[in-house]
């Protein structure tokens, strides 16, 4: 009986582990300078929106982020009770979520979070549900044209070196 229950319990264990091993990978790249949010799941782009990222006076933080909980309809407790729709957090306050306010993206508007159209932000919130909060990734990107031009000094004064 004991190796019987032990087996069956095994056989559960690798079911599970095996559907979220199967689940993929879900990242949400975004870029500051374009105002933009490329979607790729297991590396194939199925996505790519406008958004709106900090306005002056604000900051919308860049790095590489795991997404930490979800919220199908949430309210900013910090400005006014303002909508948040279909809200993935990625950094304590911070999240990619939908906005009414879909004449602004494309262009800096928001308080320091990623907006973008409700109807998008319901497609990436699907997806993270989907996939799970470990597989699901944020990345925002600040100014790539200063990355590389410091690249490319770090690289002529180290090869000057040699």
């Amino acid at each position: 009986m004991k190796k019987t229950m032990a087996a069956v319990v095994a056989t559960l264990c690798l079911q599970f582990h095996a559907v979220s091993a199967n689940a993929g990978m879900l990242v949400a790249e975004v870029s500051i300078p374009t105002q933009t949010m490329t979607v790729t799941q297991d590396g194939v782009t199925k996505y790519h929106w406008k958004v709106s990222t900090a306005r002056k006076g604000y900051f919308t933080p860049t790095g590489s982020y795991s997404a930490l909980w979800l919220s199908r309809d949430h309210h900013s407790k910090k400005y006014d009770n303002a909508p948040m729709p279909y809200a993935v957090f990625f950094d304590g306050g911070y999240a990619v979520h939908g906005t009414v306010e879909v004449r602004h993206l494309g262009q800096p508007a928001s308080h320091g979070c990623v907006r973008l159209q409700t109807e998008n932000a319901a497609k990436f919130f699907a997806l993270a549900s989907e996939v799970g909060l470990h597989n699901t990734h944020i990345i925002i990107r600040g100014e790539p044209e200063r990355v590389a031009s410091n690249a490319v000094e770090h690289l002529a004064l180290t090869q000057h070196d040699r």
